[in-house]
């Protein structure tokens, strides 16, 4: 399991570094790293300029002293100008590394229908959009914040563990009548020391990934249930329904704080152990240090050098204890989007048992099963053709498949087998109960899935045949025109799509329902005398759509089904 989670994390990781854009990205990376490593050797040089600058003060060399707050001052400046410019490459490096990746899981989310496929085969694929949108942005900040820490830490014991080597000396230790000679005694000590720290360190903090993961999926949950309000506040609003609404929240939020408690209290733990661990790595080098200064051997300046060198060392070798939260939360957000990967590449890999093939003039379903996920049938061997022109009523008890039958249609249900016959090229427009209305203008909502290509006039008749003509001034305005405009209005709004967008054949799934029946007959008999060789199928249970069609697909139940002209 192990093996094929760090298998994903590679993939996820290594992707930008060998896309098309890799020459960029190792541009930038390559510039962050020298920066970083130039910055290391400022810290080096600073180093030296410890030993020289209090050796002068303690000599009261006063003419030493200006010359060398002058070269503190220069290397100073050089170390901000690196220390500034890594910072903001990294970051323009990020926004990069975030936007392709973005854009790939963008894409794989919502080519071949996986969105909607995730939603009617998991139920446990929670939040997608802020596993896209936070967790991308959290996987690529944190991993290279640690990445380019890592390079940095890593140049920076190579620098100073050579420094601490020399100043350290030896450390002679007694054992009965012999002396074991210890040789850059600090520098043994200082990684004795870290590495105890690192194991400690986990122990300690492990149950924080863990923790973490739980938190971003209880906040997100939280969030979308807000959401849902917010979407559906008429329908509440009518119900009264605030209290349980009130009730929903108050769970959901309980989950986040349970949650962060278990979780402050294990950083408490966490902070307790670092920041002693920390403390006691500054006192430790002058302990160290202290016979070789007060023997002689060592002056004012070279002491402070080993101090700040040993410092140096402790904080690289250190460098997991300090950086322990940031890799949990890593690992949580890596967690979160291999899941997410797993449950893309589940719907992806789903197998299409759906035979669809461009030939004929006529719509055709030759020996069609029409199945639940979990491979139920709701329709057995269902055999009938539909040519232009003609009209189709799909009817039956509810949940005996109908609107299934209209998405196998559509081509968005993946579940049966068989073969569908549809003619060459053709144009298919699918009307659901609710209208999907994009945000933006209502120009846009009224042309999608279009371009807005047509004539203005041709625009302007659409409205006003379908009874909008109050709509036409406001083409342009840009509002969420599924709050403002009532159900009935989106469902005339969506016949007047059918107009703009003259498709071969429409499937429309109890697109009246909010209309009364004489509304209802209206837009039927418009869309047969405009468009007289498009092809209708609809679901609905008034008896009035009888009148408007041609044959009836009666689904039985159990599979069962027959189908019979209408008769006048």
């Amino acid at each position: 399991m192990k093996r094929r989670f760090l298998h994903q994390f590679w993939q996820l990781f290594r992707g930008y570094w060998t896309s098309e854009e890799k020459w960029k990205g190792c541009g930038l990376l390559a510039l962050v790293i020298a920066f970083n490593l130039g910055s290391v050797y400022f810290l080096v040089r600073i180093n030296s300029w410890y030993n020289d600058f209090y050796n002068a003060i303690q000599q009261y060399a006063e003419g030493q002293f200006w010359p060398l707050i002058g070269e503190f001052t220069a290397l100073a400046f050089l170390y901000i100008i690196l220390a500034v410019y890594a910072i903001y490459l990294r970051q323009m490096l990020q926004i990069k590394w975030r936007t392709w990746l973005t854009n790939r899981f963008l894409a794989r989310w919502t080519r071949g229908e996986v969105y909607y496929r995730l939603q009617i085969l998991r139920s446990d694929t929670d939040n997608p959009d802020q596993r896209i949108s936070e967790d991308i942005n959290q996987f690529v900040t944190l991993a290279l914040t640690l990445l380019f820490g890592l390079i940095k830490q890593l140049a920076t014991l190579a620098a100073f563990s050579v420094v601490l080597w020399n100043l350290s000396g030896t450390f002679r230790v007694p054992v009965g009548s012999h002396a074991f000679v210890v040789c850059g005694y600090m520098f043994w000590f200082s990684l004795i020391y870290s590495m105890a720290g690192t194991g400690i360190a986990h122990l300690v903090g492990r149950k924080l990934i863990g923790l973490n993961f739980e938190q971003q999926r209880f906040e997100a949950d939280f969030r979308f249930n807000m959401m849902r309000v917010r979407e559906n506040a008429e329908n509440i609003a009518f119900y009264r329904g605030e209290q349980v609404e009130r009730v929903g929240f108050s769970e959901r939020f309980a989950k986040v704080i349970g949650n962060f408690w278990q979780l402050m209290r294990q950083t408490k733990l966490l902070n307790f152990y670092v920041n002693g661990y920390g403390q006691i790595a500054l006192i430790v080098p002058l302990i160290l240090a202290a016979p070789q200064y007060f023997a002689g051997t060592m002056a004012l300046g070279g002491l402070l050098q080993t101090v700040s060198a040993f410092g140096r060392v402790q904080d690289a070798l250190s460098y997991f204890v300090s950086s322990y939260d940031t890799i949990a939360q890593l690992i949580a957000v890596i967690r979160r989007l291999v899941g997410f990967m797993d449950h893309m590449a589940e719907a992806e890999a789903h197998e299409e048992k759906i035979v669809w093939k461009e030939a004929g003039e006529a719509l055709a379903l030759e020996d069609v099963s029409v199945t639940l996920p979990d491979g139920r049938t709701l329709l057995a061997h269902v055999t009938f053709s539909l040519a232009r022109g003609a009209r189709l009523l799909i009817t039956g008890a509810s949940g005996c498949g109908k609107s299934t039958l209209l998405r196998l249609l559509a081509g968005i249900w993946p579940y049966g087998m068989g073969r569908v016959v549809r003619p060459a090229e053709s144009r298919v427009l699918f009307l659901p109960q609710r209208p999907y209305l994009p945000l933006g203008s209502l120009r846009r909502a009224l042309y999608y899935p279009l371009a807005a290509s047509k004539t203005e006039a041709r625009l302007k008749t659409a409205l006003e045949t379908v009874g909008l003509a109050a709509l036409v001034p406001r083409l342009d305005v840009i509002d969420d025109w599924s709050r403002i405009l009532s159900l009935g209005e989106q469902q005339r709004l969506a016949f007047a799509r059918v107009l703009l967008v003259a498709p071969d054949f429409v499937f429309l799934d109890e697109a009246t329902s909010a209309l009364d029946e004489p509304r209802e007959e209206e837009l039927y008999a418009l869309l047969r005398r405009e468009l007289p060789a498009m092809g209708m199928v609809s679901v609905g249970h008034r008896s009035t759509l009888r009148a408007v069609h041609d044959e009836e697909l009666m689904l039985e139940g159990e599979g069962k089904w027959k189908v019979c002209p209408i008769r006048s």
